[in-house]
């Protein structure tokens, strides 16, 4: 009669067992293959095994995806009128709007090079009021700062509201936009 604790093997005979009710092990830690049993499982490493490498028959693969389709009409208007209303969020917005889409649409590429120029334009004239709020502020006890350092910045960031909702409404409802004042740093 055998153990109801002890493993059988299916040929009928129980494994030997070492002290303690552990079955033996093998060098290495593995345990003995059971006859007519699933072999042992191997211990997993961080390498995976290797496959060979086949060549497609055209030559080596690109690296890089299929170019991506243009633009219809609609689409380059709604990216064209999003990359102005993403002025919102300061310069982000139409730089990535005019990485991802320059290529693909011609009023895209236009409005968000306008919209990113006026960005690149904003940040200059907000930085500039900042350190000149220091500079002033550093000699009137805190008050040029109080209009340099505070309210110009928060005037600043109005104008940039506005002007990008402006010119959101204007390209949204098929028209172009220029902002009043913006130097052209990206051509």
């Amino acid at each position: 009669m055998t153990d109801p604790n002890q493993p059988s093997d299916p040929t009928g005979g129980v494994p030997p067992q070492q002290p303690g009710g552990v079955p033996p092990q093998q060098p290495g830690g593995v345990p003995p293959q059971q006859p007519g049993g699933v072999p042992p499982q191997q211990p997993y490493s961080n390498v995976p095994p290797q496959q060979p490498y086949a060549q497609p028959a055209g030559g080596p693969q690109q690296p890089y995806a299929a170019a991506a389709a243009p633009l219809d009409a609609a689409q380059d208007k709604q990216w064209a009128s999003f990359a102005h209303l993403g002025g919102i969020l300061w310069i982000l917005p139409s730089l990535i709007i005019w990485l991802v889409f320059k290529d693909r649409g011609r009023l895209t590429n236009q409005e968000a090079k306008e919209a990113l120029n006026w960005q690149i334009t904003w940040i200059l004239a907000w930085v500039a009021s900042q350190i000149i709020g220091i500079i002033i502020g550093s000699f009137t006890y805190g008050l040029g700062y109080l209009l340099f350092g505070l309210l110009i910045p928060w005037a600043l960031y109005i104008v940039n509201l506005v002007f990008s909702i402006l010119g959101f409404v204007r390209v949204n409802s098929g028209g172009t936009y220029r902002y009043p004042m913006n130097f052209r740093f990206i051509k």
